[in-house]
């Protein structure tokens, strides 16, 4: 079973490592955190109209609620995750010594 992790959606490219600066691809990093955030939340907006339509009968087919559910699950845990990272290298970053 393969995956597809939403690292191809953002529009992530080769350009990271060719040392190519922010300014030189179009994409400043706090766009970047934008985009990402307005994915996550499209995904949980659209896992709610589906249970929404499953709960009204509109919707017959469960597997495709229960994989958009799913889906703004994990894009939910892994935003969560790159969140208490950034928040712990910025912690160790305050412990250092000047």
């Amino acid at each position: 079973m393969k995956i597809n992790f939403p690292v191809n959606q953002m529009n992530i490219s080769d350009k990271i490592n060719s040392g190519s600066s922010s300014t030189n691809n179009g994409v400043s990093f706090s766009e970047f955190l934008n985009n990402a955030i307005n994915q996550v939340n499209n995904l949980q907006q659209e896992s709610e109209m589906m249970n929404e339509a499953l709960a009204l009968g509109k919707i017959d087919n469960i597997h495709q609620v229960m994989i958009a559910s799913e889906k703004a699950e994990m894009a939910l845990q892994f935003t969560l995750q790159i969140r208490n990272k950034f928040l712990d290298a910025y912690q160790e970053i305050m412990r250092m010594p000047v």
